[in-house]
């Protein structure tokens, strides 16, 4: 029985991961005669997906689940934000999202040790989370950078794949730390 949780747990992930990769997220604002418009923003729910299987399905199945999901999105299938495929490697991006690892699981982990949890520290794991993400990214950019291996500057690649998302994913984590809160009462899981 315990085979089966932890198989429906990791597919559950590996889906909800793949479909965040694929809603490009936005927010509501108030226009002309208090009309609602969507602005959308440059990014996709990829990382917030990610960081809320970490909450709730736990570091196991959640370091699964991306693993996984790196196999689809390099062999596979192009579910990456920015595409995918093997030629991906050769990218500034792959970096971000080699830091898929280690954030799922620091977040599955915190979330596991604390026996109650507030919605503030559910947004306190996923920013530990995406500083992680963006830690290894800049580490990439970094070697990257003194290799040769892109034309960009260290400056214009940090200015791109960091100081423009960052904000954006930090808007976001909040909104994961509510359904996080929510999907794991309606869940039990404790």
């Amino acid at each position: 029985m315990r085979a089966i949780n932890k198989f429906s747990s990791v597919l559950a992930g590996l889906l909800i991961i793949l479909t965040g990769g694929m809603i490009p997220s936005g927010f509501f604002v108030t226009g002309q005669n208090f009309s609602f418009k969507v602005h959308d923003l440059p990014s996709s729910w990829q990382v917030p997906s990610l960081l809320f299987v970490g909450i709730v399905c736990g570091p196991k199945c959640g370091l699964i689940s991306v693993v996984a999901y790196l196999t689809i999105g390099l062999f596979y299938v192009p579910v990456f934000h920015g595409g995918g495929s093997i030629g991906y490697l050769a990218t500034p991006d792959i970096g971000y999202i080699a830091g898929f690892i280690p954030a799922v699981w620091v977040v599955g982990n915190m979330i596991r040790s604390h026996k109650k949890y507030s919605i503030f520290q559910l947004y306190k794991a996923c920013i530990i989370g995406l500083t992680i993400i963006h830690c290894v990214g800049i580490i990439n950019l970094l070697i990257g950078t003194l290799f040769s291996r892109w034309n960009d500057t260290l400056l214009d690649l940090f200015l791109t794949y960091s100081v423009s998302t960052f904000p954006m994913h930090l808007l976001l984590c909040t909104g994961v730390s509510v359904i996080s809160k929510l999907s794991r009462k309606i869940l039990y899981i404790k």
